[in-house]
């Protein structure tokens, strides 16, 4: 059986991401041992998972390594930018560990969780962003249903044109198209009524 190609973006699903992770992980690792042992090459491999876990992999030293490559970027001249980032591993993992645990817990009270802690401000900007996205999400959602809407619009133009031919072609007499169909044929709008709302709740 063929497997179908992987499109290379981000996986949105949580679950989904993390077995990736540690499949794709786990195969990235055996490749670099087999190439240190293959090819008699010396392999350094840094791997920080989402939540900042670290996986490592060298075939003599990750520390002679990274050295090495400091010296021999500083010979070719590379820059102080490559060597400052490989300078300071640690201070950039918990940089990273702990934007993605305010990310997390920013994500947990959006879903209504963890919110025993809030003060009444917090709770208060946690309540104006969900607003905030209800907002768009209305915008959008009435955006879709008026482009919907037309279509259908264009549909029954179409239909209501060709009915008209078809009619006058067997020579049966033409039906007198209502006040809205009228609109239709002549490109006016017609109003429709929704239940749709665009604003935050009424309380």
């Amino acid at each position: 059986m063929v497997r179908g190609k992987t499109q290379i973006k981000r996986i949105e699903n949580a679950a989904s991401r993390q077995v990736a992770f540690s499949k794709r992980r786990n195969g990235l690792l055996k490749k670099a041992f087999e190439l240190s042992v293959l090819c008699d090459a010396e392999v350094a491999l840094i791997v920080f998972s989402p939540r900042g876990k670290l996986y490592e992999f060298a075939s003599s030293s990750i520390s002679k390594t990274i050295e090495r490559y400091q010296k021999r970027a500083k010979d070719l001249g590379l820059g102080s930018k490559s060597q400052e980032t490989t300078q300071h591993p640690k201070d950039d993992a918990l940089s990273l560990a702990k934007k993605i645990e305010l990310l997390d817990a920013s994500k947990r009270k959006l879903l209504g969780d963890g919110l025993e802690l809030c003060s009444i401000d917090e709770l208060q900007q946690v309540e104006n962003q969900l607003e905030r996205g209800l907002i768009k999400i209305r915008e959008r959602k009435n955006q879709l249903f008026r482009e919907h809407i037309e279509q259908l619009r264009k549909q029954e133009r179409c239909l209501l044109e060709e009915n008209i031919k078809l009619r006058g072609k067997c020579g049966m007499p033409l039906p007198l198209p209502s006040s809205e169909q009228q609109e239709v044929l002549h490109g006016g709008s017609v109003e429709v009524e929704t239940e749709l709302f665009i604003g935050p709740p009424k309380r």
